[in-house]
């Protein structure tokens, strides 16, 4: 990748991908002279090993859900019988965001810990395991954009990572996302940034591996504050989508920024505007899915305003757009008001069709839900 970068004289690289972060694309670049924005390979291990990031927020006292690591099933699995349920089992690696099982019984626990260290779904990324008690409460989305010494955080968002609607199912890689959050307050914010996001950034300086790039914590707005569910080191997807849709300040401005460790001097500006991303996903996803259905609507959709449509997994054959993967589209929106920023979008998602096609009817009602209860009070 470096030569390619080289011989086409690109002027910067950005790292999107957790894989590519793992595989230590940043420092091989950095080492060939070549400006590139993201984390190195042992900073973004916060992502590419859950139970590096657990040890790592013990270390440092950061607030997290109790946790064991095991790399024995036999010794796992005796853990689990002896702890109350719901219970939460995670792949140690990368999984396509998939490596997470919330287990309502002990035999959905063994199924998962079996799935995971004996059958290997997940290949060598289940050699180790993490078991942790499940927490309670609104999960949210945090993005703190990083220089390795000042830090800019966006606004709070909110995925929806299970396939079925009121939560239910199993965790996809995101089935849409609603920024900024109308029960996410200006104090709520500050005690993130206070009690995570600073202590980790410099956590990370401490020990040798500052983070360039961008942290983004999974958190819990528990009963006894926020909790970091998992750490990732990159943009979240769908999240990235609607960051877009709100972003007022050019993009490049702002990544440049951060690789010259001036982000001290960028201000980056958001609108006064809600927005949502919603995924559209093939038939039978995150499991098993058919490939190469005929999608329809999407030029008529592109003449609705405000809308832009994200393509995950498409492709072109012949004269017809097709599906090729699990997430197809993203369709987003923006508005005045969240509710104006959903029915935008769901509006446009009626002239969207492909066979299996589904999608979340609620995105966003759990956080209009919240905003009507003045939560957390």
């Amino acid at each position: 990748m470096q030569v390619f970068a080289k011989e086409e004289k690109i002027d910067i690289t950005l790292v999107a991908s957790d894989d590519a972060l793992a595989a230590g694309v940043v420092d091989e670049f950095r080492q060939a002279g070549l400006k590139i924005w993201g984390p190195t390979k042992i900073a973004s291990k916060l992502e590419w090993s859950k139970a590096f990031a657990k040890d790592f927020m013990q270390r440092h006292d950061l607030p997290t859900a109790k946790f064991r690591v095991f790399n024995n099933f036999e010794k796992a699995n005796e853990y689990l019988k002896e702890q109350p349920l719901p219970i939460v089992v995670k792949a140690d690696g990368l999984a396509l965001g998939k490596g997470v099982v919330i287990c309502h019984s002990v035999e959905e626990a063994y199924g998962a810990l079996e799935n995971i260290m004996v059958k290997k779904i997940f290949a060598d990324s289940g050699n180790t395991v993490v078991i942790e008690e499940f927490l309670v409460g609104p999960e949210i989305s945090i993005h703190a954009l990083s220089d390795g010494k000042n830090y800019d955080i966006f606004p709070p968002s909110q995925d929806h990572k299970r396939i079925g609607e009121n939560d239910m199912g199993p965790n996809t890689a995101g089935m849409g996302t609603i920024a900024p959050l109308p029960f996410v307050d200006e104090e709520i914010m500050k005690k993130i940034d206070k009690d995570i996001i600073a202590p980790t950034l410099e956590a990370m300086r401490k020990e040798g591996t500052p983070f360039e790039g961008i942290l983004y914590p999974s958190l819990m707005l528990t009963k006894d504050g926020p909790k970091i569910i998992e750490f990732n080191a990159r943009f979240g997807d769908p999240e990235a989508q609607t960051y877009m849709r709100l972003l007022d300040t050019d993009l490049l401005d702002i990544i440049e920024a951060c690789v010259d460790k001036k982000l001290n001097k960028t201000k980056i500006k958001w609108k006064n505007s809600f927005a949502c991303n919603i995924a559209l996903a093939s038939g039978g996803y995150p499991g098993n899915y058919i490939k190469g259905k005929i999608i329809s609507g999407i030029e008529e959709v592109k003449l609705q305003k405000d809308i832009i449509i994200f393509h995950a997994n498409t492709k072109v054959e012949g004269e017809k757009l097709v599906t090729s993967g699990g997430r197809v589209l993203g369709i987003s929106s923006v508005g005045d008001t969240l509710v104006e920023a959903l029915a935008k979008a769901y509006k446009a998602i009626e002239k969207i069709s492909f066979e299996g096609m589904q999608y979340r009817k609620d995105i966003g009602k759990s956080a209009l839900d919240l905003e009507k209860t003045n939560y957390p009070n």
